[in-house]
């Protein structure tokens, strides 16, 4: 099983934040992407998915306000533990 690439003009015209944490938030349901794993530093994951570093923090807040993401401070972004995703989504 591989893990899409993300393409930022898939979708038509929107935001590109959403579309990126859209295209996460797809990754994490579908499990490429596991609960408590670390996610990339935000200057690696801009550069992996050709995207700015403010669009990254902005798909981060996101998922965050969605359940999907926990930050820890000068630790990183990780994956919501499973039980906290089901939760929040109900």
């Amino acid at each position: 099983m591989s893990v899409p690439e993300f393409d930022p003009n898939a979708g038509g015209p929107g935001y590109l934040y959403l579309k990126l944490a859209d295209f996460l938030a797809d990754l994490i349901e579908a499990q490429h992407l596991k609960p408590n794993s670390r996610l990339p530093g935000e200057r690696d994951f801009a550069e992996e998915h050709g995207v700015s570093i403010g669009t990254v923090r902005r798909a981060t807040d996101e998922l965050r306000e969605r359940g999907l993401v926990v930050t820890l401070p000068a630790k990183g972004n990780f994956i919501a533990p499973l039980e906290q995703q089901r939760r929040v989504r109900g």
